[in-house]
């Protein structure tokens, strides 16, 4: 089937030296772009991490340091790959929480710009996880009948998803779900930012999750003693926590995102302030007078002798 697009989609899988956002690095980068025409565009290149790589991750994806020790580092690629991904919204299997971060990692730290504003974001293991549950290898051989050939190999398993995402859309057409809350729709549906809503289930601000929208909008910190509170009303009562956060072992990522709400926060108390010293001592002294006009109270009256009797009168006829 063709997937409905109204700009490139891109599906990518990274393979890295390991699992810790902040600190493992790429070793093999696979996008394949498929365009609004169905046309489909690959991009595959290993990359030197500049580190070794752990045996345990090189038996996993089969990349060792001697696969990479003679080939460019992210550095020098980060720019044609921020380039052949252009505008494009992006997918992956896990990529919310792993390829997604980890590629805004790579770029922030050789300092090449490139935002995820105005990009949806589609984790078909998200869509297999709530409708299914299983692995990206049953995934394929349950949606597509065919057994994964090369798994971890980051084209076959990039090409896997893709085939995995539209063999989904196909079996849930008109399919109902229930959340947890109790709610039913058909959520699995061949549009992209429908998608997008669907598989990003925490609401993550950061990707890696540290920083989330609540269900009203707001950003709130999802760890530690902050817990649910909202960012800007940490940053009124203890303004410290955002450089312990700058300062801290957290992802580039989630630090800029913090930034972000940080500076935004700045401008709207600096807003404020500047309206504040708008009004004039005449203003002031105005809007004392219409408060206290609103807030006053006629004072009680005292009880007499006369309201007494009276009300003795009325309760003894």
């Amino acid at each position: 089937m063709k997937l409905h697009l109204k700009k490139p989609l891109a599906f990518f899988d990274l393979e890295t030296t390991g699992v810790n956002i902040s600190a493992d690095r790429i070793v093999e980068i696979c996008i394949l772009k498929v365009n609004p025409d169905a046309t489909e565009e690959v991009y595959t290149k290993k990359i030197n991490p500049g580190m070794p790589i752990p045996a345990e991750s090189s038996m996993f994806h089969g990349i060792y340091d001697e696969d990479v020790k003679d080939i460019p580092t992210f550095k020098e690629y980060a720019a044609e790959i921020a380039e052949f991904l252009g505008d494009a919204d992006l997918a992956g299997y896990n990529s919310n929480k792993f390829d997604v971060p980890v590629l805004m990692e790579e770029f922030l730290r050789v300092g090449v710009p490139f935002s995820l504003e105005g990009r949806s974001f589609v984790d078909v293991q998200n869509i297999f996880h709530q409708m299914e549950q299983r692995t990206l290898k049953a995934a394929y051989k349950f949606y597509c009948n065919e057994s994964l050939v090369n798994a971890h190999t980051a084209e076959a398993d990039v090409r896997a998803t893709y085939e995995v995402l539209k063999a989904q859309i196909d079996k849930y057409e008109g399919v109902t779900f229930e959340d947890k809350h109790g709610k039913t729709s058909q959520p699995v549906v061949n549009d992209v930012e429908a998608l997008h809503q669907f598989t990003n289930l925490s609401k993550p601000v950061d990707f890696a999750g540290r920083l989330v929208y609540n269900d009203e909008g707001i950003e709130v910190f999802s760890f530690g003693k902050h817990k649910g509170r909202a960012v800007t009303a940490v940053f009124e009562m203890e303004p410290s926590y955002y450089a312990w956060m700058q300062n801290g072992d957290f992802p580039l990522y989630t630090k800029k995102c913090l930034e972000n709400l940080w500076n935004r926060y700045k401008a709207e108390k600096k807003e404020v302030r500047q309206t504040e010293a708008t009004f004039t001592s005449e203003d002031k002294k105005q809007a004392k007078k219409e408060f206290q006009k609103v807030e006053k109270k006629e004072p009680a009256k005292a009880i007499t002798n006369d309201m007494l009797q009276n009300l003795q009168n009325k309760f003894s006829n």
